[in-house]
């Protein structure tokens, strides 16, 4: 018998979890859901794209001189990044016990954007060194608490046969705004307190429109569930004995996205100093990120709902870590702007399919449906922690272990390691 046009055949996979097999599907206009979920996601990582890699260093960097830049850097992302880890979870957790008119989720993205906003403005007007972290440390408590809860929202209303494609459409808002505001940062690179605060009013515009349109169901009368210290400090981090499948996603997650962030996240100082472009790198940023949105969104597209069809999902992950991992050997070995330019269109080509099956796999091994908002809070930040992480690592690198050149070979290492650790994984094709 044919399948209707468009008709999604439900993949061949036993969810991680016997919890999973039956998430809350919407019926109130799903098509809406995925048409706002990805701008909503988008809006947030332009605040990803935009600031620690390209306007924070450029802030650090005129705040503190060429030679201290680095260090300066490497502090005020390492410092937000430990925060990061403990933001998104306490996010989680508190959104899946609230029990308001509003529902679990939408007074938590709402509460998070408008703070994190109010943060990026103060930046604007930071010139020191400790504002410029005390600040940044409340950006990143703000977005980290809206992005727990706007993560949740896929396993709360979407039935896993139609993950692949709501996992494209997020995936294509969060690498999309990551590598347009690489692009924003340095239209305005000149003009840095008017940055941040269109940063600030997009992302909070875009996260009210979604709650907006998708209003949550009340959660008033749902159970309460107990808060437990112990229990909640024991799940801030996969546990591999109890839930081996998302112990081994997380690190998937964690060691690919810190792979790519490694350079990416790095590359106006990688342009100035390695490359040799000095003054003239912030012109070639927009380049790259166009670049990379070039192979991006096409594998994005096809591998989503491709991934729903057959019912796989750990062979594109493998495939695209793998592909990423080998595109950044080009400028080690070529270090010119043309073999940066070779690397973002393949490195593109291998984020834009990991993102269209990466959080469909995470959907099907989370470890309990009572606590969607605080595990995807855990795994999110193996997704969030590279990008504020990764200057940091790569500051350390640059100053202690060997220069710019290294980065690349770890960065090639930590793919490889991301495409091994998903082959563990047994609950999901």
């Amino acid at each position: 018998m044919a399948r209707p046009p468009g008709e999604l055949r439900a993949p061949s996979v036993l969810p991680a979890d016997p919890a999973q097999a039956a998430p809350q599907a919407d019926g109130r206009a799903p098509w809406r859901l995925m048409a706002c979920i990805g701008p909503a996601n988008l809006g947030i990582a332009l605040v990803w794209g935009a600031v620690p890699g390209a306007l924070l260093a450029l802030q650090v960097q005129r705040a503190v001189g060429e030679d201290a830049k680095v260090g300066a850097l490497a502090l005020v992302t390492t410092v937000g990044a430990l925060v990061a880890m403990v933001a998104q979870p306490v996010a989680g957790a508190v959104s899946d016990r609230t029990r308001s008119r509003f529902g679990k989720r939408g007074p938590w993205i709402v509460a998070g954007v408008a703070t994190g906003g109010l943060a990026l403005i103060g930046m604007a007007f930071a010139h020191s060194i400790p504002a410029m972290l005390a600040l940044w440390c409340l950006v990143q408590v703000g977005y980290n608490f809206a992005m727990g809860p706007l993560s949740a929202v896929m396993p709360d209303r979407v039935p896993p046969q139609k993950r692949g494609l709501f996992s494209t459409v997020f995936g294509l808002g969060s690498m999309c705004g990551s590598l347009l505001g690489q692009v924003f940062a340095a239209a305005f690179e000149d003009r840095i307190t008017t940055a941040y605060v269109v940063l600030a009013m997009f992302a909070t515009t875009l996260a009210v429109v979604f709650v907006a349109l998708n209003p949550d169901r009340p959660s008033r009368d749902a159970p309460q569930e107990h808060f437990r210290v112990r229990e909640f400090l024991g799940g801030l981090l996969p546990n591999p004995r109890k839930h081996p499948d998302f112990f081994w996603v997380f690190v998937s997650r964690l060691c690919t996205n810190l792979s790519y962030f490694l350079v990416i996240g790095y590359k106006l100082y990688i342009l100035q100093d390695y490359i040799g472009l000095h003054d003239e790198a912030i012109d070639h940023i927009p380049t790259l990120a166009l670049t990379a949105v070039a192979g991006l969104l096409p594998a994005a597209v096809i591998s989503g709902p491709l991934s729903d069809r057959l019912g796989r999902r750990k062979v594109f992950v493998v495939a695209s870590a793998s592909l990423i991992g080998c595109a950044m050997l080009i400028p080690f070995a070529v270090p010119t702007m043309t073999g940066m330019t070779a690397m973002a269109f393949l490195v593109g080509i291998g984020f834009g399919s990991f993102q269209g099956v990466d959080t469909a796999l995470i959907s099907q091994v989370l470890p309990s449906e009572r606590s969607f908002a605080r595990d995807l809070g855990v795994v999110n930040v193996a997704a969030t922690l590279p990008q504020v992480l990764a200057p940091a690592i790569a500051g350390a690198v640059v100053l202690w272990l060997g220069g710019y050149q290294t980065l690349f070979p770890l960065a090639t290492a930590c793919a490889l390691l991301g495409a091994v650790a998903v082959l563990r994984v047994k609950g999901v094709r």
